[in-house]
């Protein structure tokens, strides 16, 4: 993982004039069709999941992160050049991993060919990955390396630590090659998603770090925008990206990380579920598992103005308790023991921001 760090602002600037050169020199959108019924061409599925086979692949064989990109970065730019049909998808794939190795790892860490064909599980022959590296030399004229979308975010990490150096300090045990690792790692997570197929990888990498410089300090609307004009991106393109980030494809990862809280309503028997101020009901209306026209689809048609209606208000367990006395159940220790014993949901916990 290369790490930057605290270059002079000359050097910088350098570094991201090369890169945005030679990614408006190369850079074109890959074109898929979401549906084909003869299975002629590649889907946005497919290279979805090549994309994480890559990303497991170098992994598994310890190479960089930037191998992995420039790979992506390959097959991608061969993949707008030709029409390639699916059954070749994954020889493309790992033919391009192994000319990404060839340029990014050391000799000794890159695999053979031979290896790679029995390794990789990739069903193609040591023969067969040979023959496709020289169809992808020819088509991109050997002109293999753009600028990828991990070299855009270190060069913005490094601008930004340099500009704000102060900006881990609320995280004494985070380094700037730690942090920088981090992104990268945010970023792999977003390379197969084919809605991001769209934008630059200068784009991409910006709102990731915007994103991020958003989280740490309150002025970072003005080092989004420096870095923007420095870029030369297109703020509009920009816009749009940060927000299928924000909503589609880092939001998993953050929900699955956060507190979630769950509380029971004995009432209506809906389990609702409370995520940073947010209120989602799990389940709209009684159903019949075993009825047949009772779908997913159908639970959730025409329910969306009654949930708020249907949600009950979150109460103590004083509060249950007190209910049940109303019962006929006596109050105290007993019944407040019995009322939290009412939900199956774990104890809850306070709602803490991500």
């Amino acid at each position: 993982m290369k790490c930057l760090g605290f270059l002079d602002g000359e050097r910088l600037a350098f570094l991201l004039d090369e890169a945005v050169a030679k990614e408006a020199r190369l850079w074109k959108v890959p074109l898929f069709k979401t549906c084909d019924n003869q299975g002629a061409t590649i889907t946005p599925l497919q290279r979805e999941n090549v994309v994480l086979w890559l990303r497991d692949l170098c992994s598994k064989f310890g190479y960089y992160p930037e191998t992995f990109f420039l790979a992506v970065s390959i097959l991608d730019r061969l993949l707008a050049s030709v029409k390639a049909q699916p059954k070749y998808l994954r020889c493309i794939a790992i033919s391009s991993l192994f000319v990404a190795a060839k340029i990014s790892e050391e000799d000794e860490v890159t695999l053979l060919v031979k290896d790679l064909a029995v390794m990789s599980g990739s069903g193609c022959s040591a023969s067969e990955i040979l023959r496709m590296e020289k169809i992808i030399l020819d088509k991109l004229q050997w002109d293999l390396y753009t600028a990828t979308p991990a070299d855009f975010v270190n060069i913005f990490h490094a601008m930004v630590m340099s500009s704000r150096p102060h900006l881990l300090d609320q995280w004494p045990q985070m380094k700037p090659s730690l942090h920088a690792a981090l992104l990268t790692r945010q970023l792999q997570h977003c390379m197969a998603c084919h809605q991001l197929l769209q934008f630059r990888g200068s784009t991409l990498a910006l709102a990731i770090i915007s994103l991020e410089v958003e989280r740490l300090i309150p002025d970072w609307f003005i080092v989004t925008t420096d870095l923007l004009k420095k870029a030369q991106i297109h703020s509009m393109d920009f816009v749009y990206c940060k927000n299928i980030l924000a909503k589609h494809v880092l939001s998993q990862t953050a929900v699955s990380a956060s507190n979630i809280v769950y509380v029971f309503d004995p009432v209506n028997s809906d389990l609702v579920r409370h995520q940073r101020g947010r209120m989602l009901c799990t389940r709209s209306r009684e159903y019949d598992p075993h009825s047949r026209s009772s779908t997913r689809e159908e639970l959730w048609s025409g329910q969306a103005a009654t949930i708020h209606n249907r949600v009950a208000p979150v109460k103590t367990s004083e509060q249950v308790a007190v209910e049940i006395n109303g019962k006929g159940i006596d109050s105290g220790p007993a019944a407040r023991q019995l009322a939290e014993n009412l939900s199956p949901c774990p104890p809850l916990q306070p709602i803490k921001d991500v």
